[in-house]
């Protein structure tokens, strides 16, 4: 859960998952997911955030069936495809979900 002031003050790093959201041609419902799930988790750390933002934006995606690779994420955040792989089910979990076992 996140407060309203999250929102001002996580306004670039929300800027940049529009971006990459622009990007990767998401839908209306997997950007609301992974907005949700970045605000929700988003680290204190500045050199983390892309991370988390990139690892949000894959969970956003694959809940809304909005199919992505983890490689064309990673492309439109600007970190490593391994970055995403290991952090999207910590995400997934946060957001109050269970990774798939496949």
């Amino acid at each position: 859960m996140y407060r309203a002031s999250d929102e001002l003050d996580e306004a670039e790093w929300l800027a940049d998952l529009e971006v990459a959201a622009d990007r990767l041609d998401l839908g209306k419902e997997a950007r609301s997911r992974a907005r949700d799930v970045f605000l929700s988790t988003a680290p204190e750390e500045e050199r983390s955030k892309r991370a988390v933002l990139g690892a949000s934006l894959y969970v956003g995606a694959l809940v809304a069936g909005d199919q992505q690779s983890q490689q064309a994420v990673a492309d439109a955040v600007g970190v490593s495809r391994l970055t995403i792989q290991q952090r999207w089910k910590e995400q997934l979990r946060a957001a109050g979900l269970e990774p798939p076992d496949w």
